[in-house]
């Protein structure tokens, strides 16, 4: 491709070079011959500062929007927001796939997910080949790829894209999170549907949002900002009201589960027993839908899955009925049997609400004992820790207190942060994560639900300033083939 018709997303009444774009790159160091690199200030670098790294190696032409000294051979092209114009030349460059992609986006504090998960095995088990990009990673046909962003940037976003267009996938379910819709990363991208799963105070922090307002509004700019066929509301978030006020969607869907006025409305939503454990089961137009995840809250996912399956790709709710069956969502209320009619669920929740919705579900079970293992993130908010602490507080029947990701932060102090908010529940304090799920699975007695919360689907653990591998699922695993012949379940 040219760099005229690169450069002509930005400005169409340009005249630019014509000479040939084999490449495009943010990241200096990654610049050569034929690259057009474009510099961006990062929260860590500056890559206005590196423009010269990436001349020695080749590179002759910029888009900056600060000054940068070069040789009087570098073009060098003067704009006033680096993220907006990368966003629009990745689109260009890979000759903007999304208009050959039925693009559900879904966005919201929780569900996210689960959402854009069930959404992907729904409409490929129907026929229409569906990806997936999100917190657990890229999955398109039989390939499947990890991402350090839940949306990832916009150059990385638009080659995936592209890849699945000539793979033959015909829609994707994306995950779009706040922070990128605050840097641009989903400009240019054309939607098919978007939808809001719920908002909750989350996500504010000297490296996220600066207020719960600012991650509102970012929120909000899905549905007002990007043109789409339908919008899907959760009826019973109380903002949804403030998400659909000037919805740029040509139809405004809603799904309750509680009673309130929707246009898919779920009846009867009751915790049960599905084929790999704890489900729940519900009720729309006299048809059950059976969902092996438990909680409510996934009864609510399963909706929005619905919605859009019939709303945007005409499925009937039989279809879908049929395959929300027999899906799983790795990290996601994930559930794995343990002896005595015990069983363990591996699930995300990483703040207060989030952990306090996931063991109000799990109450509903009727567990023997409750038993929840988790932590928090180390160098980021310290009211996360208490929330977190009282939820486990005041539903569980014993916290196992240790390390999620504490980075550079002393695992222990996060610890202490957290064990404040006890006072009638016992809690273990034990650092070290591994250590902590091999002394919990030895304290399960028969019936009881061991809750491994926070980490999900990682398979990282943030220490110091290293990325070691570390995976709740095969410690657990490991754990419990090394431990089924001594552990004696209590009835």
């Amino acid at each position: 491709m040219t760099l005229s018709k690169l450069l002509s997303s930005l400005d169409p009444c340009g005249i630019f070079p014509d000479c040939e774009i084999t490449a495009l790159t943010d990241r200096p160091s990654a610049a050569t011959t034929g690259t057009l690199c474009v510099c961006i200030r990062g929260a860590r670098a500056n890559g206005h500062d590196f423009a010269m790294q990436a001349y020695e190696n080749g590179c002759r032409a910029f888009v900056v929007s600060e000054p940068i000294a070069l040789p009087s051979d570098a073009f060098v092209y003067t704009v006033p927001d680096t993220r907006v114009s990368l966003a629009k030349l990745a689109c260009a460059f890979y000759e903007n796939p999304s208009r050959q992609l039925r693009v559900i986006g879904i966005t919201g504090t929780k569900g996210k997910t689960t959402v854009a998960s069930l959404l992907s095995q729904t409409l490929t088990s129907a026929g229409i080949p569906c990806g997936y990009i999100g917190t657990n990673g890229v999955r398109f046909g039989d390939l499947t790829r990890s991402l350090s962003n839940t949306t990832p940037d916009p150059l990385t976003l638009q080659s995936l894209m592209r890849e699945m267009v000539d793979h033959g996938i015909r829609a994707l379910a994306l995950e779009v999170s706040s922070q990128a819709i605050y840097q641009h990363r989903t400009d240019g991208i054309e939607f098919e549907a978007t939808v809001f799963t719920n908002l909750y105070s989350d996500h504010v922090g000297p490296t996220e949002h600066p207020s719960f307002a600012h991650y509102k509004k970012c929120k909000h700019r899905l549905f007002t900002d990007y043109p789409s066929r339908i919008s899907v509301f959760n009826a019973d978030d109380p903002y949804t009201k403030d998400m659909k006020r000037g919805s740029a969607a040509e139809r405004k869907i809603t799904y309750s589960i509680a009673g309130k006025r929707a246009d898919y409305a779920a009846e009867n939503v009751l915790p049960t027993l599905a084929k790999n454990g704890y489900g729940v089961s519900f009720f729309i137009e006299g048809r059950e839908i059976l969902l092996p995840l438990l909680g409510k809250f996934n009864a609510a996912n399963a909706l929005a899955v619905l919605a859009v399956a019939r709303e945007c790709f005409g499925l009937s709710t039989a279809t879908v009925a049929s395959t929300l069956s027999n899906v799983s969502v790795t990290g996601r209320t994930e559930t794995i049997p343990l002896v005595g009619g015990a069983c363990a669920v591996i699930d995300y929740a990483h703040n207060g609400e989030s952990l306090f919705k996931l063991l109000s579900a799990l109450r509903e079970y009727k567990p023997t004992h409750l038993i929840c293992l988790f932590g928090s993130v180390g160098e980021r908010s310290h009211l996360r820790r208490r929330e977190m602490g009282d939820a486990a507080e005041a539903l569980c029947d014993l916290a196992i207190l240790t390390s999620d990701n504490p980075g550079r932060e002393d695992p222990m102090a996060i610890i202490e942060d957290i064990a404040a908010s006890f006072v009638h529940t016992p809690y273990l304090a034990i650092p070290d994560r591994a250590q902590a799920i091999q002394t919990a699975v030895r304290l399960v007695q028969a019936g009881d639900i061991l809750v491994l919360a926070g980490k999900g689907h990682e398979d990282y653990q943030l220490i110091g300033t290293e990325r070691l591998p570390f995976s709740d699922r095969e410690i657990l695993l490991q754990t419990l083939k090394k431990e089924t012949a001594s552990c004696q379940f209590r009835s």
